[in-house]
């Protein structure tokens, strides 16, 4: 059942995966906020781990920096692991002046710089859209916990470092809530296999103003992201089966 790049078996990864870019966090994640935890992928340390939360199978697994990375293996996970809902839970950057370090932020949609999903759709350009009703449900999600958060268009930069200094400027002018680097291939991904995908982001640091998180307030903000994508998992599914 392997693939180039994850070494489980089938039925090793529940139909829902929380995503970070940082491996090392998947394991957090799992170790944290989840029970009867075991790990079922090791291929190049792109730890992927299943348990349950309050009783709901979820798997979360790394998908590494940068769209090349994150669509791999979302297009793995999808296609040759059955799995149909992604949730990214990462860090973004900032740059408007109403949104600062230690907020999350939530992508309905993702502009990018990138040209996969150009590739991806004909040579036309595609709209990198979440899936409304997971979008929605981390919104009461986070509602519920008591968490601010701003909805609106993620950029996924192809560069880290990028050597355009207008860049930012650009994004502010446009209404940005979170400049990360995987979310429109994620989002591409998703659209054309068939499954459902969202992005939730902490900001770790403005990239207009110099600020950034420290590191134990990275781990205190991170933990209410996974609050809000755990309990929305679960939102989720309740309407879903209303809806049934």
């Amino acid at each position: 059942m392997a693939t180039p790049h994850i070494n489980a078996e089938r039925g090793d990864f529940a139909d829902t995966v929380l995503m970070p870019g940082d491996p090392l966090r998947a394991r957090y994640i799992a170790e944290t906020f989840l029970e009867e935890v075991r790990e079922v992928n090791t291929v190049r340390r792109m730890s992927g781990y299943t348990g349950t939360y309050r009783g709901r199978p979820i798997s979360v697994m790394g998908h590494g920096m940068g769209i090349p990375s994150v669509s791999i293996y979302a297009k793995e996970l999808i296609t040759e692991y059955g799995v149909t809902r992604l949730i990214r839970v990462g860090s973004c950057g900032a740059v408007r002046d109403d949104v600062a370090v230690r907020d999350v932020v939530i992508g309905l949609g993702a502009c990018t710089d990138s040209g996969v999903n150009r590739t991806r759709f004909a040579g036309m350009d595609f709209a990198a859209t979440a899936d409304f009703d997971l979008t929605r449900h981390a919104a009461d999600a986070a509602a519920a916990l008591g968490v601010p958060v701003k909805v609106g268009n993620l950029f996924s930069a192809d560069l880290f470092y990028d050597p355009r200094p207008e860049t930012a400027a650009l994004l502010k002018r446009y209404g940005i809530v979170g400049v990360e680097m995987e979310a429109a291939g994620l989002y591409g991904v998703a659209a054309e296999f068939g499954a459902r995908a969202a992005t939730i982001c902490t900001v770790s640091d403005h990239i207009l103003k110099g600020e950034s998180l420290s590191s134990e307030a990275r781990a205190t903000t991170f933990d209410e992201m996974m609050e809000i994508a755990l309990d929305s998992v679960l939102r989720d599914d309740a309407a879903r089966e209303d809806k049934a």
